[in-house]
């Protein structure tokens, strides 16, 4: 006989359902404790002392995620030894699929009534994925994580600087683009032209090889043709609109706020991917992803910290499921859609790291470059993105491969010689 626990977490409340899987379903007990370690440990003893009287084969604590609140509970119960004895499995389920459980029994919603049916959906053995992992791995979830929101800021933030460059400057991006000289708005030498004291009618007025000598100094000689760029630059201040001084003045205040937030957020990706990378080559299976070319510490850490111990899935389609990077079949009646969307209903921590991964990895090795190429002129619409989704599901499959079999990649060619 198995025992199944059904957790309803908030932020104060655990409210517990403990039911059994025999012939009547029975309901040992329903209550409600507090999200507490005094309240966790009264679940744990609940739990010790049916099982000294029932003698249960197996138990599994399941529980819908619910922000940071279902965090503290599963490892509580997930990491305590005597629990442990019990065969025991701590599984955290998606709140959607276990809301559609609910709703085929159409009854009223209250927290006793959540608690059963979260117990219930556990003991149909509906989940497939347990989502608790090792210490290891949520100490390196909580830093690529929290880059990928910093790194989502930063790209608002540089959209905003964007957005107001072009009151300042409207012609900028437009003349940088035209003259080929793969220099972008968004530079460091050209967000410093753009918010420091010099006006844009000085920097327009300069002579030519002055103003190329300024930016090759201000890019440290990383130009390739510092000429071009100053005439690009001149000639976008010359035909871009002129602002009056009230409005100039906002304007400026606004670009050089953003400007400091770029580089503070900038700063702050730096020093998360210091912590990351210290963390993550501790671990066994880093090597393996960092044998691939293009996979550096950083997009391995968020791959290894999504998908935990490798285990605790089936095979690579569970993966490819678990992060997402699925399209669910739309066929209405004989006749099959050619537009299929991407699920998008997983992990989309992981399925940022692995489609990241991917962009390098196509751009490096030969056979995922060909298949990305051979994706990509398969249609018209939204080729890169439709081409490097494709990849990362292929990539999915070759991490699944080097961290079941802990060996590191071998590129195809290389194999053939050998």
């Amino acid at each position: 006989m198995k025992l199944f626990v059904g957790l309803d977490v908030s932020s104060q409340h655990l409210d517990a359902c403990f039911m059994t899987d025999d012939e009547s379903l029975t309901v040992l007990q329903e209550a409600r404790f507090e999200n507490s370690l005094i309240g966790a440990s009264q679940i744990k003893k609940v739990i010790l002392d049916n099982a000294r009287e029932l003698n249960f084969t197996k138990v599994v604590i399941g529980m819908e995620a619910t922000s940071l609140y279902s965090f503290h509970p599963a490892m509580f119960f997930k990491e305590d030894e005597e629990l442990n004895t019990l065969n025991l499995e701590v599984s955290i389920e998606q709140p959607n699929k276990i809301k559609k459980y609910r709703d085929i029994f159409s009854e009223e919603k209250n927290d006793q009534i959540d608690a059963f049916y979260i117990a219930d959906y556990f003991r149909t053995r509906r989940f497939a994925t347990s989502i608790t992992k090792k210490e290891q791995y949520v100490a390196l979830q909580h830093l690529t994580r929290f880059r990928l929101q910093i790194v989502e800021q930063l790209v608002e933030a540089k959209q905003h600087f964007i957005e107001n460059i072009y009151y300042k400057c409207n012609r900028l991006p437009i003349e940088l683009k035209a003259d080929n000289t793969n220099a972008s708005v968004l530079s460091a030498t050209i967000v410093h032209l753009m918010t420091e004291d010099d006006s844009l009618d000085q920097l327009a007025t300069m002579p030519l090889e002055d103003f190329a000598n300024l930016i090759q100094k201000m890019g440290r000689g990383r130009f390739k043709n510092p000429e071009g760029t100053a005439k690009a630059i001149a000639k976008a201040i010359r035909s871009s609109y002129r602002l009056g001084k009230v409005q100039q003045d906002s304007v400026d205040l606004v670009l050089g706020v953003i400007a400091r937030e770029i580089r503070s957020l900038e700063k702050l990706i730096k020093e998360l991917d210091k912590g990351i990378q210290d963390l993550v080559v501790t671990m066994p299976e880093y090597q393996c992803l960092t044998s691939i070319p293009g996979v550096g510490a950083v997009y391995a850490g968020g791959i290894l910290a999504e998908i935990g111990q490798i285990e605790r899935f089936e095979d690579q389609t569970k993966i490819a499921k678990y992060a997402g990077l699925t399209w669910p079949r739309n066929q209405p009646g004989n006749k099959e859609s050619e537009n299929t969307p991407l699920a998008k209903r997983g992990n989309r921590y992981l399925r940022y790291y692995l489609v990241e991964a991917t962009n390098l990895v196509r751009l490096r090795d030969a056979e995922y470059g060909e298949f990305y190429r051979k994706k990509y002129m398969e249609t018209a619409k939204h080729q890169h993105k439709r081409a490097i989704v494709l990849t990362a599901r292929k990539f999915v499959r070759l991490v699944d491969i080097l961290l079941r079999n802990h060996q590191l990649y071998m590129p195809q060619r290389r194999a053939i010689e050998k």
